[in-house]
């Protein structure tokens, strides 16, 4: 299941790094991006359709919910909002055929994958919030998921190594990449939702995330980790999180110098987008 794993972490890493080109009007790398992380997608369904089953689900193969939620948001932002219901759908499934295990026999210490409990949930919360529209049900769910990822969140982070970020694969990064997208979904709700009362908190979550990077980039200068590795497309996931949720937020509470950030981090996301493919794709050649 590590190739699945893999294909889900390209998927919602190529997918963010999308999503946060076309919310700063780079509409070619956008929809270039989008492409790719479509056949990353597809890639991941026929591997799942070939393996069939799970047996013991891993919290790596969370990607998988992810990975998908995150391509219906990017389809949703063009207005192909019944595509992005169905892969919403499938999301769900997915989140409930897979969490509940991974709750139940979860590993202690926790590691940065562990977070991806709480990706998954809080990616069900903001393609929610993206396709809601008129529909009450749908925001519910937006807020229910987004409360419970909070709730994983504290119960992950509460078992997780600091040393992690000096000695993490990649996968490290998505200790604040959680948060970042927690955030998204608080803002996402407050903007779309009219609920103007989520703005502070999606900031303070923000601010939190924020403390997460300076971590994180502190561990990555302290303790290199140069060389391709699989782990890192989950170090790109969380830094094109970081300048799509500091949009969503700008916009939520009314600060456009986050606005000013996102247009700027999500090049540097996009930098490490295209180490995470040149690595993998030697690899893939190297392996011929």
């Amino acid at each position: 299941m590590r190739r699945v794993s893999t294909a889900g972490a390209v998927t919602m890493a190529t997918g963010i790094v999308s999503v946060g080109f076309a919310l700063d009007g780079e509409v070619f790398l956008s929809r270039a991006l989008l492409v790719l992380a479509g056949v990353a997608w597809i890639g991941l369904v026929l591997l799942l359709a070939r393996g069939r089953r799970f047996g013991r689900p891993t919290v790596s193969l969370l990607t998988c919910v992810a990975g998908t939620d995150v391509l219906g948001a990017r389809l949703a932002q063009l207005g192909w909002h019944r595509e992005a219901a169905v892969l919403l759908a499938v999301g769900a499934l997915l989140w409930v055929r897979l969490v509940p295990s991974i709750v139940a026999r979860r590993r202690l210490p926790a590691t940065g994958s562990s977070f991806l409990l709480v990706v998954a949930t809080e990616s069900l919360a903001v393609l929610a919030a993206a396709i809601a529209g008129g529909r009450s049900w749908l925001w519910v769910t937006a807020i229910v998921c987004g409360a419970a990822g909070l709730v994983l969140y504290l119960m992950v982070v509460s078992a997780f190594e600091v040393r992690e970020l000096l000695g993490g694969r990649g996968d490290h990064w998505i200790a604040g990449g959680a948060l970042a997208i927690a955030a998204l979904a608080c803002a996402r709700v407050a903007i779309d939702g009219h609920a103007t009362g989520l703005d502070t908190p999606a900031l303070a979550i923000w601010a939190a995330a924020g403390a997460w990077l300076v971590a994180l980039l502190v561990g990555e200068v302290t303790a290199p980790r140069p060389g391709y590795d699989a782990a890192r497309w989950a170090t790109v996931f969380p830094l094109g999180m970081y300048a799509v949720c500091s949009f969503a937020v700008a916009k939520a509470a009314g600060i456009g110098a986050l606005a000013d950030f996102a247009r700027v981090w999500i090049w540097v996301a996009f930098a490490a987008w295209l180490a995470a493919a040149a690595g993998l794709l030697k690899r893939r050649v190297a392996a011929r």
